[in-house]
């Protein structure tokens, strides 16, 4: 029988990349202390990376990078971990605003936000945050109308009435009536701005 490095190593090549894992998802093939062994070992090698405390993903083999392997997209890493965790993890809403179109400003950090756990997610020397958000900034989830809460959060209230009219000629109907579906839930002076669109429209 191989062992057991070798079998964690071979499962862990055929996942997709960017899969988040955990040392439980070996722990038909040996204990957990063996397993834990096992997984700082081959992330010593390099083969593995641990992106956060037991949480670990297979680096991307390539022609370029420390002994061949490169990091996976972080991105990717994010994707996997919100469906691991069951988590609403999202970008950050610099981020949106710039891609929405709001703003030229883009966050020099790569920040995402959560209804869960906070972490920061370590690639090498590249860092990515994962911050905790309140309720009312996660209450539509990664979804049009829930990147247009973040962004207008971001921006601030002078800038409210601009942005909110810009976001009502960018969302699809479904996903402004969704926005306005939450007024409620949001701080006075975005709901205000929201309302006052609505009503010029």
């Amino acid at each position: 029988m191989k062992p057991l490095h070798e079998l964690i190593l071979e499962a862990s090549q055929r996942f997709p990349e960017g899969q988040v894992f955990t040392p439980e998802l070996f722990l038909n093939l040996g204990s957990r202390a063996a397993v834990s062994r096992c997984l700082s070992r081959l992330v010593h090698r390099g083969r593995l990376m641990r992106v956060s405390r037991g949480l670990y993903v297979v680096p991307v083999a390539t022609k370029y990078g420390p002994h061949g392997f490169l990091p996976p997209r972080p991105y990717k890493v994010i994707q996997s971990l919100a469906a691991v965790t069951n988590e609403v993890i999202v970008r950050h809403g610099g981020y949106v605003a710039n891609a929405l179109g709001l703003t030229t400003q883009m966050p020099l950090r790569e920040i995402f936000l959560t209804n869960g756990q906070a972490r920061t997610l370590r690639f090498g020397a590249y860092q990515v945050e994962i911050r905790c958000a309140p309720a009312w900034l996660m209450s539509l989830g990664a979804t049009l109308a829930g990147d247009a809460i973040r962004a207008l959060q971001w921006m601030g209230e002078p800038s409210a009435t601009k942005a909110v009219a810009r976001l009502h000629t960018l969302l699809p109907e479904s996903e402004w009536q969704a926005l306005e579906s939450v007024q409620g839930s949001m701080p006075g002076w975005m709901a205000d701005a929201i309302c006052a669109q609505s009503k010029r429209a």
